[in-house]
C-alpha cells in the first residue's frame, strides 16, 4: 500500500503587522522540488520590493511522477530547504520550516514576505513572527490527507479521445487535455491505481493508446 501524507489543501495567505513591519505568509501544496522552487521564485518576483522573502519547503522526492527521480514510490525521502534571506541566521527560514515539520506537513512550500517597519524585533521576535506567519497561512487553508500520485501521459487519436476523457471524468482524476491532430492528456493518478488505470485505457481503446 502507498503511504498517505499530510499537506495543505490549497494555496493561501495570511497577513498581519508587528511593530510596524508587515508580514505576509504564503503557502502552497506542491508535487515536486521544481514546483516548490517555482513557487518561491514567483512570490519573490511578485514581492520584489519587500525587505525579505523567506522561503521553506518540505517535499517527499519519489512521491510523484512529476519529476524528482525514482527514490521509492511508497516512501521516498524528504527534501527540506529554508533560507533566512538576509534576516539574522536561524531567525526566519528555520522557524518557518519547523512549523511544517512539527505538523508533519509534506509536499508544501511557504514564503514569508516582510516589509520592514523601522523597528528591530530581535532574534526571538523574528522566530515567533515567522513561525506565526506560516501557522496562520496553514490554518487559512487547512491540512488534508493525500495519497502519493503519479502523472501519467496519455496520447490517443481524436476518435478515441472521448472514450479516454469519459474514463478520467468517471474516476474523478485531475487532468489537463491538449487537443491537436492527436489528443494528449496529463493525468494525476493515485500511485496505487496506476497499473489498473493503464490496463483499463489499453482495453478501452483496443491498445490504441500511448502511455508514459
Amino acid at each position: 500500500m502507498s503511504r498517505t501524507y499530510l499537506t495543505v489543501a490549497e494555496p493561501a495567505t495570511a497577513e498581519f503587522v508587528v511593530q510596524g513591519s508587515e508580514f505576509i505568509g504564503h503557502v502552497r501544496p506542491v508535487d515536486s522540488v521544481d514546483a516548490a522552487e517555482a513557487f518561491v521564485d514567483a512570490v519573490s518576483e511578485e514581492y520584489a520590493d519587500a525587505t525579505h522573502n523567506v522561503p521553506a519547503y518540505r517535499v517527499r522526492v519519489g512521491h510523484d511522477g512529476a519529476g524528482d527521480g525514482d527514490a521509492g514510490a511508497d516512501s521516498g525521502f524528504l527534501r527540506e530547504y529554508s533560507s533566512d534571506d538576509g534576516e539574522p541566521s536561524g531567525s526566519a527560514g528555520k522557524p518557518a520550516l519547523n512549523v511544517l515539520t512539527q505538523q508533519e506537513i509534506e509536499n508544501c512550500a511557504v514564503v514569508v514576505t516582510r516589509y520592514y517597519g523601522g523597528t528591530n524585533l530581535g532574534v526571538g521576535g523574528l522566530v515567533r513572527t515567522y513561525s506565526r506567519a506560516v501557522k496562520e497561512a496553514v490554518e487559512a487553508t487547512g491540512i488534508v490527507e493525500e495519497r502519493p500520485h503519479e502523472t501519467v501521459s496519455v496520447g490517443v487519436e481524436y476518435d478515441d479521445s472521448g472514450t479516454v476523457r469519459s474514463i478520467l471524468e468517471s474516476e474523478g482524476y485531475e487532468f489537463d487535455a491538449d487537443y491537436q491532430a492527436a489528443v494528449s492528456f496529463e493525468v494525476r493518478v493515485p500511485l496505487a491505481e496506476t497499473d489498473a488505470f493503464r490496463d483499463r485505457l489499453r482495453s478501452a481503446t483496443s491498445g490504441r493508446v500511448d502511455l508514459e
